[in-house]
């Protein structure tokens, strides 16, 4: 139970993973974003635009935000002060779900850690659509985030997720930089055997999205162009 001197709420606010695509929100986003006045965001300009999208007429000005830095993490001082003063604080990633696959799973911890009331909200989460649309094993999933980059332990680790993947019968999910989707094409290809399954699921809930699960043998035979748009890949031995 909350704490009853702290009076704050942290909301974890999804943003559609496809431009413009509000249709994915619950109405409940809609709801809390006109009464939440303080904000943790990934980066201020995405937020206000997707605020202006949700309310055209909210005045921008009166609200607060905090950014968090790249290279220095969260102002965490301020998510402390803002809810020890009994605002109501929502947290914006830049596409997707707050707290999964970004930096927002510690501030989260800190509003556990002050006995805040944390309230997640119902929106898109990339990993989740890509799973149930993949036809892998959806009971037993491990997300695994971004592979290595470098050689040799970037074929280490494709060949490890697949041997786990065949031992526990255990679909891994993992994600990429948009600009290197080829060579994780071309890497999965090099290392996995012909018969393990391999989504990949680009620009989910968009209308030109694409989610195509074939064995490595298959994707083979001809190999996709998925350029800089972002995806996610499953993997199932």
């Amino acid at each position: 139970m909350s704490d009853p001197k702290t009076q704050g709420t942290l909301y974890l606010i999804p943003i559609p993973i496809a431009e413009g695509a509000l249709h994915t929100l619950s109405a409940e986003i809609s709801t809390v974003t006109t009464q939440v006045t303080h904000y943790i965001v990934e980066n201020v300009r995405t937020a206000r635009r997707f605020l202006r999208s949700l309310h055209p007429t909210i005045v921008i000005d009166d609200l607060f935000f905090s950014e968090i830095d790249k290279h220095n993490g969260p102002d965490v001082a301020t998510l402390r002060k803002w809810l020890k003063d009994g605002h109501k604080v929502g947290l914006l990633s830049e596409a997707g779900c707050p707290g999964i696959a970004d930096p927002g799973a510690d501030l989260v911890a800190i509003a556990h850690s002050m006995n805040a009331k944390v309230v997640p909200l119902v929106g898109p989460n990339s990993l989740i659509l890509a799973l149930m649309a993949s036809g892998l094993n959806g009971q037993s999933f491990s997300f695994c985030g971004y592979l290595p980059v470098k050689e040799p332990m970037r074929s280490a680790r494709i060949k490890q997720l697949e041997a786990l993947s065949i031992k526990e019968n255990q679909t891994q999910l993992f994600i990429e930089t948009p600009y290197r989707n080829e060579n994780m094409v071309a890497d999965l290809l090099k290392n996995c055997l012909p018969k393990t399954r391999i989504c990949i699921a680009q620009n989910i809930s968009a209308p030109d999205a694409s989610i195509i699960t074939k064995s490595a043998a298959e994707w083979a035979k001809a190999i996709p162009v998925l350029g800089k748009v972002p995806a996610v890949f499953l993997m199932l031995g």
